[in-house]
């Protein structure tokens, strides 16, 4: 037997949405009113931790957004950056017979 206990993967563009991507970082400067160069030079530099889990999201946030004060909440901007994922709608398999 295994010791394996989890097998996590990469689910953006097959079974979710690739939901912060370069076009829903690009919603969130408008939406929140950031400057989209100086975020997507945060983004870039904090991208590989947060992907390897090499920091949590709330890392990635003080690095990014919060690391100075905001009009708007870490709650706010989470709500808004989880609501950009979506599930993919698969088509079945059509039969053959």
């Amino acid at each position: 037997m295994s010791d394996v206990t989890a097998l996590f993967w990469d689910v953006g563009g097959v079974i979710l949405s690739n939901g912060w991507d370069e076009h829903g970082r690009a919603e969130a400067a408008k939406r929140f009113a950031l400057n989209s160069a100086d975020y997507e030079e945060r983004h870039k530099q904090a991208e590989d931790e947060l992907e390897t889990g090499s920091i949590t999201l709330e890392t990635y946030l003080a690095q990014t957004i919060f690391y100075r004060e905001r009009p708007f909440t870490r709650e706010e901007f989470k709500l808004f950056m989880f609501a950009q994922s979506s599930e993919k709608k698969t088509r079945a398999p059509s039969s053959t017979n």
